[in-house]
């Protein structure tokens, strides 16, 4: 009877986080940052994938212009800057990450058409819209999933940066739409979250040391 009891108590607390998850902590976890109109503001690369199953808009104040942050953006891959998150889990997962603290000149010519892999064999991006100091959008092989990194100045020293990842699952099983709702969102976030506070960090430093050198005299 007690173990009854007990497996009625942790069912009952499963479903509950569930419905807590799905009623109240989804639209959180998919708009980690965001202010309320900028889920609904279009950005580049939406056009890429019309019907998404999954859409999430995070986003950040960064203590920098977007020329400071750009850099660190062109430069994110598997061999490159890596992903600024945590490098441990990716590399759990064979995806090759080593997070920069530096700018890499050698990593700054990134063009449109050209294709970064996860890791060994994960999913190919292709860089679809690079728009300089503005965005980045790549799209995976398979059309079915769009990265899109936008930079919004609020003033001369502070920019928005905001992440949008559209995804859509053609032929997934009901199992794998619940584990990517369950597990995969709010795994996402927990990686998103650090990458845009790790891009943060860094591009604030660029911009606070680029701030301290002085001026050549003429």
């Amino acid at each position: 009877m007690r173990a009854r009891r007990i497996s009625a108590a942790a069912v009952g607390a499963v479903v509950g986080g569930v419905v807590a998850y799905l009623t109240v902590g989804r639209k959180p976890c998919l708009t980690w940052g965001a202010t309320d109109d900028e889920p609904r503001r279009v950005l580049p690369g939406d056009d890429l994938l019309a019907d998404p199953d999954v859409v999430s808009t995070r986003a950040i104040t960064i203590d920098a212009p977007p020329s400071s942050i750009w850099p660190w953006l062109m430069q994110m891959g598997s061999g490159k800057g890596g992903m600024y998150t945590y490098d441990w889990i990716e590399n759990l997962l064979g995806l090759n990450m080593h997070s920069a603290y530096e700018v890499l000149p050698q990593f700054q010519d990134r063009k449109i058409g050209d294709v970064e892999q996860l890791g060994t064999s994960g999913p190919r991006m292709q860089v679809a819209i690079l728009e300089s100091e503005f965005a980045m959008v790549l799209q995976s092989d398979d059309g079915n999933w769009v990265w899109a990194f936008c930079l919004f100045p609020l003033d001369a020293r502070h920019t928005r940066l905001v992440s949008r990842n559209r995804i859509a699952s053609p032929g997934a099983s009901q199992l794998m739409r619940i584990v990517q709702t369950l597990v995969m969102e709010p795994g996402s976030l927990i990686m998103e979250r650090r990458m845009l506070i790790g891009i943060k960090t860094r591009a604030g430093s660029l911009e606070a040391t680029d701030r301290m050198v002085p001026p050549v005299q003429g």
